[in-house]
This record gives structure tokens, sequence and C-alpha cells, in this order.
């Protein structure tokens, strides 16, 4: 079973964020932003990436509520990019392609 929708579903950020990862979503380049999120690591398949990117934006999440001086809203905005557009990703491979 698929738990994308449910686990993003639940996903509550300010509104800030938000407004800036979808408005950072149109020049989202996977083959440049995702290996630069992943120091270089060649991502593996997508689920995969879009574990990782759930997990490092918890992370990153945790920080930010914590007041952390460590915390980078740039990190936050371009993981959050990377999430909702791998998710896409994701979601436009499972769907069924109508044909005809």
């Amino acid at each position: 079973m698929n738990m994308l929708p449910a686990t993003l579903a639940t996903l509550c950020r300010p509104r800030l964020l938000v407004r800036a990862a979808r408005f950072g979503l149109a020049d989202y380049r996977r083959d440049r932003d995702l290996v630069r999120l992943m120091q270089g690591r060649m991502p593996g398949s997508a689920r995969t990436v879009l574990n990782w990117l759930i997990e490092q934006e918890e992370r990153m999440e945790e920080i930010r509520q914590s007041g952390d001086a460590g915390y980078s809203i740039a990190r936050h905005v371009e993981l959050l990019i990377a999430l909702v557009a791998e998710a896409r990703l994701i979601c436009d491979i499972d769907s069924p392609r109508s044909s005809g």
C-alpha cells in the first residue's frame, strides 16, 4: 500500500515555508538539486529518495521548532521543494495513463 498521500497530508508547516516551496517548484531540476541535497550521492529509486527527503525534512522541522541557531531556512525550503517535486514524480509514475 502506498503511504505517500497519508504521510504528506500530515505535514503541518508554516504557510510561508509552504508558499516558498511552491514558488520554487518551477525552478526545480532533479539532476542538479537532488544531487546537491544528497551531497553528491546518486539518488536511488524514486521511493528511496522520497523516504530520505521525508526524513531530512522532519529533522529540519525539529531543528526549526527547537530554535537551534543551526537552522537554515534556505535548506528547509530546498528540502520542501524537492519533497513536493519528487512526490509529484511518484504520483505521475503510479497513476494509470488513460488510453486514447
